[in-house]
């Protein structure tokens, strides 16, 4: 029996498309939500009808049949300031976006401004708007992970987690990381090479595993490096303006800097000529991330660790994705065990060093 058609400004109803298709609604209703054992040839059918009628699925009542909301919550533990004026960030949302609008899922973005919107966002996640959670940026008393280890959100963290129940303990958590101490092995062994002999190291926020990772990749290679020429900053360039200058104070002959993260090494850049030292020629610099927005617009450019920043976000929305269609839970002890990865780092050299 031919579809009728739709009355002027009426949405095409899935009674429609079944009948356009030939086939039953439930068999219509399976195509539409991503059920298994309908033939390809039905499949097709079903989905050119779905593009004649311009039918558009209710996701209320997808939700009620799937169970899934297709959508996924990113979280940032920063507040907007450093969201928006930090290109690692834009970049690794980039990299979970496109993931996400490959296999036709909505990403909505919730930030953390202060302690108090733990409350808002458990509220959010317990509430059912969302099927899973990415998160990153996150620090050492974070809440974020007992907040979804007690509601069952299936989440996946970018960065090694530092908190307890990490890899290796009850409840351990699936994640994304770049090799951060490797990276920073590297970048110091470059300096060494180039002939400089006092390294001194911007640390990023040391409640952050990736600061603490690459402050160790740092001490493996110079085992009795001087306590003076270490100072810890935030990433942000303000930070690494403030402790190049307490480095300069401790240690005025120091002749290399390798700061954790490139927006640090633009502010430790501006202050090392605000003092009349020049780079690479008084001191050597070098950076970490290789954001092209500060790395290669900096004056020289950075030499710089790069991590696929963009590339790391994929994967977590890739880890997650998976990690949904197995039906698997983030409660402490159930379904299978978590999986992380750990992605390469290389140096890339510029004039700066």
């Amino acid at each position: 029996m031919p579809a009728q058609p739709s009355a002027p400004g009426s949405r095409p109803t899935l009674e429609a498309v079944a009948a356009r298709a030939g086939v039953s609604r439930a068999t219509a209703s399976r195509v539409v939500n991503g059920g298994e054992g309908v033939r390809a040839h039905v499949v097709d059918k079903v989905r050119v009808a779905i593009r004649e009628l311009g039918y558009v699925p209710n996701q209320a009542a997808r939700t009620l049949v799937t169970r899934r909301t297709g959508a996924v919550a990113v979280i940032i533990a920063e507040p907007e300031v450093r969201i928006f004026s930090d290109p690692f960030f834009s970049r690794q949302v980039r990299g979970i976006s496109k993931e996400l609008t490959a296999h036709d899922t909505q990403l909505v973005l919730l930030l953390v401004e202060d302690r108090g919107d733990y409350d808002r966002i458990e509220r959010y996640l317990a509430g059912g708007h969302v099927d899973g959670a990415l998160a990153f940026s996150l620090h050492t008393d974070d809440p974020l992970p007992a907040i979804t280890r007690r509601i069952g959100m299936p989440t996946v963290y970018g960065g090694r987690p530092g908190w307890t129940g990490g890899p290796g303990e009850p409840g351990g958590v699936s994640y994304v990381d770049a090799d951060n101490r490797g990276g920073a092995r590297e970048a110091v062994r470059h300096l060494l090479e180039r002939g400089r002999r006092r390294i001194a190291h911007i640390a990023g926020p040391l409640d952050q595993t990736s600061a603490t990772d690459r402050l160790d990749g740092y001490r493996d290679v110079l085992r009795e490096s001087d306590p003076a020429l270490i100072a810890e900053g935030d990433f942000t360039s303000a930070g690494g303006a403030r402790a190049m200058a307490e480095l300069l104070e401790r240690a005025p002959g120091l002749d290399a800097v390798f700061a954790a993260n490139d927006l640090m090494a633009t502010g430790a850049l501006r202050v090392l000529r605000e003092r009349g030292l020049g780079v690479p020629g008084d001191v050597s610099l070098v950076g970490f991330d290789d954001t092209e927005q500060v790395a290669e617009a900096a004056d020289p450019p950075l030499t710089t660790v790069r991590q696929d920043i963009e590339g790391m976000g994929r994967l977590m929305a890739g880890l997650l994705l998976r990690t949904l269609a197995r039906g698997r839970t983030a409660t402490a002890g159930g379904g299978a065990p978590p999986e992380s990865v750990v992605t390469p780092t290389t140096l890339v050299r510029r004039a700066s060093s």
